[in-house]
């Protein structure tokens, strides 16, 4: 038996992933001609690398199909219920941030903290008789972050691109977004509530909790992170 490293299989994170693993004696590798989905590790005994996409590596993980994964901490928040009990957080790997955040038109001279929207939600209803629309992927995160706040009389709506752009289409009246620099939220004249930070995420090395933890995984992992933690 192999112990399976999951690992983003194209763009940018990919890209940070193999450098932050090389630079700790690690090398990570995509094999095959024209990009295949299939990679190779030197530098340690034992260890498969598995490509998938970012969102698919939590499912992975939590099923037990892989024993480590690299995804945004974000994507395992959002879609692991109760995740701490199906994963461990080993190590924040220093790239890939970005912050899930509560944002408003900036028009909204009145509305400033999460107090200020609970106020206008409440108003919203009652002027126009239906909840206030916040539109976002992150549904998990964000119902928890608003409950946690005292948030009410509102429904998110499902918004899977340019969620930014929901406000000015008339399809949501807020969102609940990832965001870098803030730049996009501002070309739509959106800005961020100074308490709506949900979750500052980045790129992470998580080890599941529920796979097969046979003496040949464990001597492999053990391997992994010696070589990793230099």
């Amino acid at each position: 038996m192999t112990l399976k490293l999951g690992v983003p299989s194209k763009g940018r994170l990919m890209d940070k992933t193999f450098d932050w693993f090389g630079a700790r004696g690690v090398g990570l590798s995509l094999s095959g001609a024209d990009r295949e989905y299939a990679g190779a590790v030197e530098g340690v005994a034992g260890v498969e690398l598995v490509l998938l996409s970012a969102g698919e590596i939590p499912r992975e993980l939590e099923a037990g199909r892989i024993h480590l994964g690299v995804t945004g901490s974000d994507m395992v928040r959002e879609r692991l219920a109760h995740w701490e009990d199906r994963v461990a957080e080993l190590a924040q790997l220093g790239f890939g941030q970005a912050d899930l955040v509560i944002a408003v038109p900036a028009a909204w001279v009145d509305v400033d903290t999460l107090d200020d929207l609970d106020a206008a939600a409440a108003a919203f209803r009652r002027l126009h008789g239906h909840r206030l629309r916040i539109a976002t992927k992150y549904h998990r995160l964000v119902r928890e972050f608003l409950k946690l706040h005292g948030v009410a009389d509102y429904v998110l709506v499902d918004s899977q691109g340019a969620t930014e752009g929901t406000v000015k289409n008339l399809t949501a009246e807020a969102i609940a977004d990832i965001t870098s620099t803030g730049e996009t939220l501002r070309a739509n004249h959106l800005k961020v509530l100074a308490d709506g930070v949900v979750h500052r995420s980045q790129a992470t090395l998580f080890r599941s909790r529920g796979a097969v933890w046979g003496e040949a995984e464990t001597a492999a992992f053990n391997g992994l992170m010696e070589t990793l933690e230099g």
